[in-house]
């Protein structure tokens, strides 16, 4: 009798971890739309905390919303998004110029704060920034990240609503890579990757320079104040010559950095 039980529990739990998988193998206890709904309470978290999160409205800002949204569409035309019809990608601009930060929440919500679009030169690297956030929800690294640092009943106990205390935590926890939600090492890279190919593979009417992301990395190791988007995205030493090293490999692709369009996307903003 117990060899039987002891059997069914492991077929048991060896079905739950198939199932659990996602679809490059690992282990994901969430579904993907476990992802948009933990999305829609983000949004929700941060529409109510206005103060710590002012986002411009759209019918306020249209010429700077069309900018951004252009930008967007032509990131998700791209053929490796695997979750380009999944998730909406909602976009949003934070009114912060003193914070340099960008973040993409599950399912694929993202927000931009003027201060990273303020202080960056042109669309192409404004698309490398996006593109490695995008890719973060694309590769569902966020739920997995949540996942390894709460639990997976706690989690859900905070998706059904049951501790919106919780969620409110992890809401901000999320946008200020605070706590054990930082992603990890593999997670940085695969982001890092996935940024050059989005950029490269783009299938609108745009052919943005794929390492928009490095020069991004470039032009902030400079920068002589605390950089909030390198608190929440780890930086290590062969950071750039990984991304390097991937473009070569898919045959340095090139293109363009598109800079005074973005001035006029500046200029758009308050």
């Amino acid at each position: 009798m117990y060899l039987k039980l002891k059997i069914v529990v492991v077929v048991f739990v060896s079905v739950f971890v198939f199932w659990s998988c996602d679809e490059d193998g690992t282990l994901n206890l969430f579904t993907v739309q476990d992802d948009i709904d933990f999305g829609e309470q983000f949004h929700l978290e941060i529409e109510q905390n206005s103060e710590q999160f002012p986002i411009l409205s759209p019918a306020a800002f249209p010429e700077a919303y069309d900018h951004i949204e252009r930008i967007r569409d032509e990131l998700v035309a791209s053929d490796d998004l695997r979750y380009a019809n999944d998730f909406d990608w909602d976009i949003y601009i934070i009114d912060d110029d003193e914070t340099l930060n960008a973040f993409c929440v599950p399912g694929g919500k993202m927000y931009f704060y003027t201060g990273i679009i303020k202080f960056l030169d042109n669309e192409a690297q404004l698309a490398g920034v996006m593109a490695h956030e995008m890719a973060h929800a694309d590769r569902r690294h966020s739920t997995k990240t949540m996942t390894k640092a709460y639990g997976f009943s706690i989690l859900l106990s905070a998706l059904l609503g049951d501790d919106p205390a919780l969620m409110a935590e992890i809401a901000a926890d999320l946008a200020l890579g605070l706590g054990e939600l930082k992603f990890s090492r593999d997670h940085e890279y695969e982001a890092d990757e996935y940024a050059v190919r989005y950029t490269a593979d783009a299938n609108g009417d745009q052919n943005y320079f794929p390492k928009g992301i490095s020069a991004f990395f470039e032009k902030i190791s400079g920068h002589s104040t605390t950089i909030e988007f390198l608190s929440t995205h780890p930086d290590p030493g062969n950071r750039l010559e990984n991304i390097d090293e991937f473009w070569n490999s898919i045959g340095s692709p090139e293109g363009e950095e598109y800079s005074s369009r973005y001035e006029d996307f500046k200029n758009s903003l308050p």
